[in-house]
């Protein structure tokens, strides 16, 4: 008789995977723009992504959530947070990759698509910490708008090196940077923002609050304030030059959904000072350029979510048995399985192609960026909580609990859906992009470089120039024309660049409706065999 209290019929923990080398979908992604296949800094970054030593620092960061300080014993405002040192350890990985801003000062070829693959890579070990390593990142374009802020800050932010010593930035190894836009009035239009910005000789000070101010512990953040010609944006230290703190009261870190290991808080300026960037009332078309940055690390962000779900359900049903046999040579399971794999591909290949965008002088992948960021962050971003819960449900009862890492996921997948404009804003941010000409044309040479491949891509290419043909009255319908849109971006590079197999069930699904609408409904003549076994490499 078999020993009832053996450990039998359990997947075997997933350590020592390379992410990068074992990510055939990502490796066809970023061929068509660089060769990467061979980086160094990609498999490294890979190789540890996939160790049993950093997959142990995901949960207890996030078991163990930043505490806020406001006061030091003695009753001094101190307003600092502390973070688990597996927070720190995860920090300082990314960091030491380059994962912030480091792109913006490199020489090498290609650096924003190479840094969007290990940002990618990094963000399947743990998505909370890459908040401060995507603004880090999206605050270098913004301060270009003023020359001297820019030569004084960015190759602090482009460092390598994780300094957590709160002195001023001239006395750092490297500092990293953060956000505040969102005021309790006004939420996405921060044109109703109350926080002002009074001219104090060459800086201002401002007073008022931020209602989302996400990682406080930073050294700087861009901040935007009712200046006397209207919303402008402010550079905002948290240590002066002189040594001293810039007042910045932390009222309390909110107890959020998901992204628990990383500190989100309200905070509030009482003569804080700021450094004008910009003009006064420019503020949003200065700070654009930020959101517009991480704007992509949310689709970056989401496709990395989208892989480690797919990557946890493939592994668990390669090494589970039922009903006979292992779960993943059932017909019902690799249907769901090929369709994650689609999802994920599909969010992966649109990802590598708005990064390498990034890379390009050409006005005509600046048209591109226009329109595709908002496009990529509605539907890349509003599908991932889908295909988690899918991915998760391969698990049954083994995905529900803390220790499988899925309940990590499906908390935190909604997130980016809702940071930097939800799903409404960016609808309607493509309605705006599509105003201009020179988008839509950007939009159509895209979709259109593989006409004639595919006569259901056609055929939806043409229902979406149908819908515009009313686009001042559009806004009602925008989250559909969006999806549309947005989909058949992701058909014409998956037919460009994926096999034809993947690419074949992606149209007859998404865009030819030979679909049930929920996961593992792909037509049964479907190669799932094919798919899933390249999409796990």
């Amino acid at each position: 008789m078999a020993d009832p209290f053996a450990v039998t019929n359990q997947a075997p923990p997933l350590r020592g995977v390379n992410f990068f080398t074992q990510d055939p979908a990502l490796g066809d992604a970023l061929r068509p723009y660089a060769d990467l296949a061979g980086d160094p800094g990609l498999h490294r970054i890979g190789e540890l992504a996939g160790s049993e030593e950093a997959l142990s620092h995901a949960l207890p960061a996030n078991q163990n959530p930043p505490v806020l300080r406001t006061h030091d014993r003695y009753g001094n405002r101190i307003d600092e947070v502390e973070f688990h040192p597996s927070w720190h350890w995860l920090m300082e990985q990314a960091v030491g990759f380059g994962l912030q801003a480091a792109p913006w000062t490199s020489e090498r070829p290609s650096p924003h698509l190479t840094r969007a693959a290990g940002f990618y890579l990094w963000s399947q070990v743990e998505p909370g910490h890459g908040c401060p390593i995507s603004m880090t990142y999206a605050a270098v374009p913004a301060l270009k708008a003023d020359a001297q802020l820019a030569k004084e800050w960015v190759p602090q932010l482009a460092s390598t090196q994780y300094d957590i010593r709160r002195l001023p930035a001239a006395a750092k190894n490297g500092v990293l940077a953060g956000m505040g836009m969102t005021e309790k009035q006004g939420g996405s239009d921060v044109r109703a923002n109350l926080t002002t910005a009074t001219p104090a000789g060459d800086v201002y000070q401002l007073n008022g609050h931020k209602w989302f101010c996400s990682a406080p512990q930073v050294d700087l953040f861009l901040v935007l304030a009712q200046a006397p010609d209207g919303l402008s944006c402010f550079v905002v230290p948290r240590v002066l030059a002189d040594g001293n703190r810039n007042p910045f009261a932390l009222q309390r870190l909110k107890d959020k959904l998901g992204n628990r290991s990383n500190a989100s808080s309200e905070v509030e300026f009482h003569g804080t000072i700021g450094y004008r960037l910009g003009d006064e009332g420019a503020g949003v078309r200065t700070i654009i350029e930020m959101v517009a940055a991480t704007r992509l690390d949310c689709v970056l962000g989401s496709a990395a979510l989208q892989r480690r779900a797919l990557v946890e359900a493939s592994w668990h049903t390669q090494h589970r048995s039922a009903f006979g046999g292992l779960l993943a040579d059932k017909p019902a399971m690799q249907n769901a399985l090929a369709d994650l794999a689609l999802e994920s591909e599909a969010a992966t290949a649109l990802g590598m192609r708005l990064a390498a965008a990034v890379d390009s002088s050409d006005p005509k992948e600046a048209a591109f960026r226009r329109i595709a960021l908002p496009l990529a962050k509605f539907w890349v971003c509003k599908r991932t909580p889908f295909m988690v819960a899918e991915a998760l449900e391969c698990l049954g009862g083994n995905g529900y609990v803390e220790e499988s890492g899925l309940p990590l996921l499906y908390r935190e997948s909604p997130l980016n859906s809702i940071w930097e404009g939800s799903g409404n804003v960016n609808a309607l941010d493509v309605l705006r992009a599509l105003r201009r000409p020179e988008s839509l044309e950007a939009w159509l040479l895209e979709v259109g470089s593989v006409q004639g491949a595919d006569a259901r891509l056609d055929a939806a290419v043409n229902d979406v120039l149908q819908a515009l043909a009313d686009i001042e009255n559009a806004e009602a319908g925008a989250r559909r024309l969006a999806a549309r849109m947005a989909l058949c971006l992701q058909a014409s590079l998956l037919i460009r660049h994926s096999t034809p197999e993947v690419a074949d069930a992606f149209v007859a699904s998404r865009l030819a409706n030979d679909w049930g609408g929920v996961f593992g409904t792909l037509p049964r003549t479907t190669p799932f065999e094919q798919i899933v076994s390249r999409a796990i490499g």
